[in-house]
C-alpha cells in the first residue's frame, strides 16, 4: 500500500476513493478498521463514522486506522474531512489531526478542503461554497455541525493545540517548490486553492510528507508521485430492485428529493414518527416492496422542521432514531431482494452501510463529481451510491439508479 486514507464519514471516504482510483491507483474502501491484510491495494481508504463522535472516541478510532494502514505499508496518510470542514468548536478535526501528527511525528501539516469541481475553494484562508462564504452557504443551518465561521484558521485554531498558519494563494500559484519553502518546521497550515492546478501543486509539494488533511481534492496530485496513470475504474453492472434513501437536509438534496418524487413513489419519514415508534422500518420496507418503480424514502426536512424536532426530543435522540431506522430499513430491503441503493447524507450513509453489514467496497466509475458507484461483492452483489448532501445535480437519484445497472 502506498497511500492510506482515514475518512471521518462514509460519503467522504467514497469521494476520495474515487479521486485516487481515477488518478490510477487500485483502491478499496474499508468500513471501519479492518482485521487482517488489505491484499493487493495501492490505496486503502478506511471509512469511519467519527465526524460527530465524542472527541476521545474519534481520536482512538483514527489512531487505530492509522496504525493499521501503516502496517499495510502506507507511507503517507491523508486525514479526509468534508469539503465544508464540518466540525464543532471542540472538534473533531483539530484533536484528530493533532493526534495523527504526533503519532506520525509530522512537522508541518498542509490542510486544504478545496474541491473546485464542486464549488469549494479556499482563498485568504477563507472557505467559499460557490460565490458564497461558508457561513452563507446553507452550512450555517447544518443540524449537527453548523459552520458559521468561514475563516479556517480560526476554526482549526479553536480545536488544535498546534500553531495554525496559512500558505496564501500567491505562494501556491508559484508552484510546489514555493509551497515547500513556505512550510514551517511545525504546525498546521491552511493552504489556499481555487483550481485543480493548485491542488496538483499541493500534491507535488506533499511528496514524502507523512500526513495531510483535507477534502478529496487534496489527493488529486498524490498518485502522480507514485507514477500512477489516470484511468476509468472498472464496473460490473448490478440489476434488480432499487431504492433511494435520503436523510440529508442540505439544500441540494432537498431539491433532488423534490425532483425525484415528481415521477416516483415517495414516502416522507418525520423525525417525531420515528422517535415515538409510529413509523417503523418493518412497515416502510413492506411499502417499498409494494412499489413498481424504485421508490424514495426520505427524512430530508428543512432546517426549521429539524430544529423543532430537536427541541422536542433532543438532537442526539433524533439523530440516533433516524440512523437506527435507516440501518434497519436497509437490512430488511437487502433481505427482501433490493440490490441497488442510492443514499444521500453522511450520517444516513453510515447507517445504511452498517445495516447492510458491508465490510469492503469496490470503487466504480463516477456518477457525479465526488460520487462513485460502489459495489459489494458476494453471492448476491449490491450496488451502492453514498452521496454527500450537497453533491450531484437535480436528477442525480434517477441517474445513479440507472447508471449502476449499466456496464
Amino acid at each position: 500500500m502506498k497511500i492510506g486514507v482515514i475518512a471521518d464519514d462514509f460519503t467522504g471516504a467514497s469521494d476520495i476513493a474515487l479521486t485516487l482510483a481515477e488518478a490510477g491507483l487500485t483502491v478499496t474502501q474499508f468500513i471501519g478498521v479492518p482485521e487482517g491484510d488489505a491484499g493487493a491495494v495501492e490505496a486503502g481508504v478506511v471509512a469511519l463514522k467519527s465526524r460527530t463522535a465524542p472527541v476521545a472516541e474519534a481520536v482512538a478510532q483514527s489512531l487505530a486506522a492509522c496504525d493499521w494502514l501503516r502496517a499495510q505499508g502506507a507511507g503517507q496518510i491523508v486525514f479526509k474531512v468534508c469539503s465544508t470542514f464540518d466540525s464543532t468548536p471542540q472538534g473533531n478535526i483539530g484533536p484528530v489531526l493533532d493526534a495523527l501528527a504526533d503519532r506520525l511525528e509530522a512537522g508541518a501539516v498542509m490542510v486544504c478542503p478545496a474541491f473546485p469541481e464542486n464549488g469549494r475553494s479556499v482563498w485568504q484562508g477563507h472557505l467559499f461554497v460557490g460565490d458564497r462564504l461558508l457561513s452563507e452557504s446553507g452550512m450555517q443551518d447544518h443540524p449537527l455541525t453548523p459552520m458559521r465561521d468561514p475563516d479556517l484558521r480560526r476554526v482549526l485554531a479553536a480545536q488544535s493545540a498546534r500553531p495554525v498558519g496559512h500558505v496564501p494563494g500567491q505562494t501556491v500559484l508559484a508552484g510546489a517548490a514555493a509551497i515547500r519553502a513556505a512550510l514551517p518546521e511545525r504546525g498546521h497550515l491552511i493552504v489556499d486553492a481555487i483550481r485543480d492546478e493548485d491542488l496538483r501543486a499541493i500534491g507535488a509539494a506533499a511528496k514524502g510528507a507523512p500526513l495531510l488533511c483535507g477534502g478529496s481534492g487534496i489527493a488529486l496530485g498524490l498518485p502522480a508521485n507514485f507514477g500512477a496513470v489516470p484511468r476509468v475504474p472498472d464496473w460490473t453492472p448490478v440489476e434488480g430492485p432499487g431504492v433511494v434513501l435520503s436523510g440529508s437536509c442540505s439544500r441540494a438534496t432537498r431539491g433532488q428529493v423534490a425532483r425525484y418524487r415528481d415521477h416516483a413513489p415517495s414516502r416522507e419519514i418525520a423525525a417525531g414518527a420515528v422517535v415515538d415508534g409510529s413509523a417503523t422500518a418493518e412497515e416502510v420496507a413492506a411499502w417499498v416492496q409494494a412499489q413498481e418503480a424504485s421508490p424514495l424514502v426520505y427524512s430530508s426536512a428543512d432546517p426549521e422542521t429539524v430544529r423543532a424536532a430537536q427541541d422536542a426530543f433532543g438532537a442526539a435522540r433524533v439523530a440516533g432514531a433516524i440512523e437506527g431506522f435507516f440501518a434497519s430499513l436497509a437490512a430488511r430491503l437487502r433481505d427482501a431482494g433490493t440490490r441497488r441503493f442510492v443514499v444521500a447524507g453522511g450520517e444516513t450513509s453510515g447507517a445504511v452501510v452498517a445495516g447492510l453489514e458491508a465490510r469492503a467496497l469496490a470503487i466504480g466509475p463516477r456518477l457525479a463529481a465526488g460520487v462513485p458507484a460502489l459495489r459489494v461483492d458476494g453471492t448476491r452483489p449490491l450496488a451502492l451510491t453514498l452521496k454527500s448532501g450537497n453533491f450531484g445535480g437535480a436528477d442525480f437519484f434517477a441517474e445513479a439508479l440507472a447508471r449502476m445497472a449499466r456496464p
